[in-house]
C-alpha cells in the first residue's frame, strides 16, 4: 500500500524517466535481510553503541568478516516483516559512561527513520537487549594491566 502510494505521488507527473508509465501496476517485496541490513547500519550510527549482537556471535562474527574480508551489518538483528509492518530486536553492547536510555533512543529514531523512509513500512517496534557495557581498557587482551601504567 504504501509503495503504491509514494509510486503515484512521485509519478504524478510521469516526467522521471518513466515514458509516461507511471499507472504501471506490480508487487514490491521487502527480504527480511534488506530490513535487518539497514536496522543493523543505522543502530552502529547510534551515539554509545560499541558492538552488536552476543560475545559468541561477535566472535564468530569476527572471524567470518576477516575471512570474508566484510563486516556483517545484520549481526545481532531480528527482523519480522509484514506486508505493512515491520518489527525489530536488536542485541547491542554499549560504550561505559554513555547514558543506555539515550543510546537505546538514539537507537531506536535512527531504526524508525531509516527502515520507514528506506522501505515505506510502518516501524512497530524496536526491542533492544543491551547485553554489556563495553569498558574503556578491555579490547587490549593486557590481564595485568599493570605493565602500561608504570
Amino acid at each position: 500500500m504504501a509503495v503504491e502510494e509514494a509510486s503515484s505521488t512521485t509519478m504524478s507527473n510521469g516526467h522521471h524517466g518513466h515514458h509516461g508509465h507511471h499507472d504501471v501496476k506490480g508487487t514490491t517485496t521487502i527480504a527480511d535481510s534488506v530490513v535487518a541490513s539497514i536496522a543493523g547500519i543505522a543502530t552502529r550510527d547510534a551515539t554509545g553503541v560499541h558492538a552488536m549482537g552476543s560475545g559468541l556471535s561477535r566472535t564468530l562474527g569476527a572471524a567470518r568478516d576477516k575471512m570474508a574480508r566484510s563486516d556483517d551489518v545484520t549481526r545481532g538483528v531480528r527482523v519480522e516483516v509484514g506486508e505493512r509492518q515491520t518489527a525489530v530486536d536488536v542485541d547491542v553492547v554499549v560504550e561505559y559512561g554513555y547514558p543506555i536510555t539515550r543510546t537505546s533512543d538514539d537507537i531506536r529514531t535512527g531504526i524508525v527513520e531509516a527502515v520507514e523512509n528506506m522501505t515505506g513500512l510502518e516501524v512497530a517496534e524496536v526491542n533492544i537487549d543491551v547485553l554489556d557495557v563495553h569498558l574503556p581498557d578491555s579490547d587490549d587482551g593486557d590481564s595485568g594491566g599493570s605493565s602500561r601504567t608504570r
